[in-house]
């Protein structure tokens, strides 16, 4: 041994353990963290957006409270919210690795805390700051300019497991990321303490992009992650799938690994198209020797790509957020509308108005209420919501505690189906179509004028 240290110095045997650290030039290219740019200003379209909700359609989404039906009510805070990207998979894959190494915070005070047993036990918001800082779940959840303060309906519970952390990096200053728990299939539910797949679809539902990420050892498919990709049906399109790891693996072991994570991922995934996987290892050492590092890195530029694509179409995607929403709630109003009318035709003087109304919404296609809403409007069949869904809503809030569509109008005000409808048909689209058409936004303007100017957007691109 004393031979043996003789030919390895200390101080040579250190240097040798240290892992080579990966060239970051082409993170800090693509995502342009180099690049100083004047500060973006979207506040002009970002007043115009909350003018055009509060005033068209927050009225009708109160007056038939769309909110206990989809448990989705939009807050100031969301409106004006950075994009948000979701990292989900399950335990030990490297998501929390992923998040320190796209922010550069390894060996620094900020770095998340990851290891080979499961590490994240939290929900964990990484968002800008001028200095770090935690936040407690309880704090966040009372600050209303946030955007996490719809998340306090989850229980003190969830709250504790909630943190916030304020880091001052500039890619921060254009998007926000959330770290999840790892999936853990041998877990019961109840044994978190909270609703962890009610929490997981309200991240879903307010992300811009959803990171799943697997590595090779965790390619099994239990029933926490068969629930997780239910939850995420309809939003393929910000989905992407990420093999992690990869360099660790031969290339013949790497081919065997990546069909099965397809074979496992085939029946959760019911689209025609097969989902992109990214295949790479995203941490912040040199990828392995003797491995595709071309290949690692061309996909993780890709990846990278999709990221800033994200963040250059913050305003659209807002927009369109925003206009998604007004729809379903005109259908909504809609349909409970019908509802009310049918219910109006049927009574009597006679009549047991408990039992009438209970025939309605047992069998609402005797009454025709949704065939009747395809036939009048230009509502899409494929945007209707679930029959079901109307019994546990009508179960807590009564017919009669409802007024007719054709009664929500004011001398002053106009009728609120008229205002939902002409935000989504003309005053959302052409502020949609106003976005980067070269005009800065007088923002003291918009009460005079009702904002009429038109908005710069430097996010797109020229």
């Amino acid at each position: 041994l004393t031979s043996l240290l003789a030919f390895f110095p200390p101080e040579e045997v250190e240097d040798a353990s240290e892992p080579i650290k990966r060239d970051r030039s082409h993170l800090e290219n693509t995502l342009k963290l180099n690049e100083e740019k004047p500060a973006d200003d979207v506040s002009g379209v970002l007043q115009r957006l909350r003018k055009i909700y509060h005033s068209s359609i927050k009225p009708l989404e109160h007056s038939y409270r769309y909110n206990e039906l989809r448990q989705h009510e939009i807050t100031d805070g969301e409106i004006t919210s950075k994009p948000m990207v979701l990292f989900l998979g399950p335990w030990s894959v490297g998501k929390s690795s992923m998040i320190n190494y796209l922010l550069g915070l390894d060996n620094t005070p900020y770095q998340l805390y990851t290891g080979a047993e499961p590490t994240t036990s939290e929900f964990t918001v990484i968002m800008h700051g001028p200095k770090l800082k935690t936040i407690e779940g309880i704090v966040m959840a009372a600050d209303s300019s946030r955007s996490f303060s719809p998340l306090e309906k989850f229980g003190q519970n969830f709250l504790e497991k909630l943190i916030g952390i304020e880091v001052p990096h500039k890619l921060l200053e254009r998007v926000t990321f959330v770290d999840t728990p790892g999936i853990i299939e041998n877990r019961k539910q109840q044994e978190r303490g909270y609703p962890f797949n009610d929490v997981c679809q309200w991240f879903i539902d307010r992300a811009d992009l959803i990171f799943v990420v697997f590595d090779p050892t965790k390619l099994d498919v239990g029933l926490e992650l068969e629930m997780l990709f239910r939850q995420l049906k309809g939003r393929e399109s910000q989905i992407r799938i990420i093999l992690n790891k990869a360099d660790s693996l031969a290339t013949q072991e790497l081919m065997r690994v990546y069909g099965a994570l397809f074979w496992s991922l085939a029946p959760l995934i019911n689209v025609t198209e097969p989902p992109r996987v990214y295949v790479s290892s995203f941490w912040p050492h040199d990828y392995h020797p003797e491995t595709h590092r071309d290949l690692f890195l061309k996909e993780e530029i890709s990846l990278l790509e999709d990221l800033n694509q994200v963040i250059e179409n913050r305003m659209e995607n807002k927009i369109a957020f925003i206009r998604q929403h007004a729809i379903r709630v005109r259908i909504h109003a809609l349909l409970v509308d019908r509802y009310l009318q049918t219910y109006k035709d049927k009574m009597t003087f006679f009549s047991d108005g408990e039992l009438v109304f209970r025939d309605i919404v047992e069998d609402p296609d005797r009454f025709f209420i949704f065939k009747s809403i395809l036939a009048k409007t230009n509502v899409s069949k494929f945007d209707l919501p679930n029959r079901e869904a109307y019994k546990d809503f009508f179960g807590i809030n009564p017919i009669t505690s409802f007024k007719l569509l054709s009664q929500q109008c004011s001398y002053m005000g106009g009728c609120f189906l008229e205002k939902i409808e002409k935000a989504i048909t003309r005053e959302l689209p052409d502020l949609l179509g106003s976005i980067g058409l070269g005009k800065k936004p007088n923002v003291l303007s918009c009460d005079v004028t009702g904002c009429g100017e038109t908005p710069k957007n430097r996010y797109r691109k020229p």
